[in-house]
């Protein structure tokens, strides 16, 4: 998973990620709303991901903050997402909603390790039987 697994403490990368999502959260465009969300994960080649939140007029075509942060992990070559957290502009963490949980379930599975306002969840937790590739490749194998 990472690098250096047997001294990583994933407690000690909790600051470091709130830090990142605050920072990107400064950046939102949320003329509407006036909500900005900052997402930051880490990636299981170490790396770090961010995204915010950016409004449209058309309300229906928001891309929310994970929105961002996937197309970041994709665009800076891809991988899992292994730790999550977003916060909003005051930098307080918050959940993400029901279709971007879905979004970081394709994206880390059942094993995302994402802080919460409960503290400290396994998407598992976050978005209990979530649906996800494995279920439609179960599907084609049967056909």
């Amino acid at each position: 998973m990472y690098p250096d697994q047997e001294s990583w403490d994933p407690a000690d990368d909790w600051p470091a990620l709130i830090t990142a999502a605050d920072e990107v959260a400064r950046r939102a465009y949320v003329p509407y709303s006036h909500y900005p969300v900052g997402a930051a994960a880490r990636v299981d080649d170490g790396r770090v991901v961010v995204g915010c939140n950016v409004e449209n007029a058309g309300y229906g075509v928001t891309l929310c903050a994970e929105c961002g942060l996937v197309s970041s992990l994709h665009a800076t070559g891809g991988g899992r997402l292994t730790h999550f957290v977003c916060v909003n502009a005051r930098g307080d963490v918050i959940m993400p909603c029901g279709r971007c949980r879905q979004l970081l379930f394709e994206h880390g599975g059942n094993e995302l390790i994402c802080l919460t306002v409960s503290g400290v969840r396994t998407m598992r937790e976050v978005l209990p039987d979530g649906f996800g590739p494995d279920d439609l490749a179960a599907v084609a194998e049967r056909e």
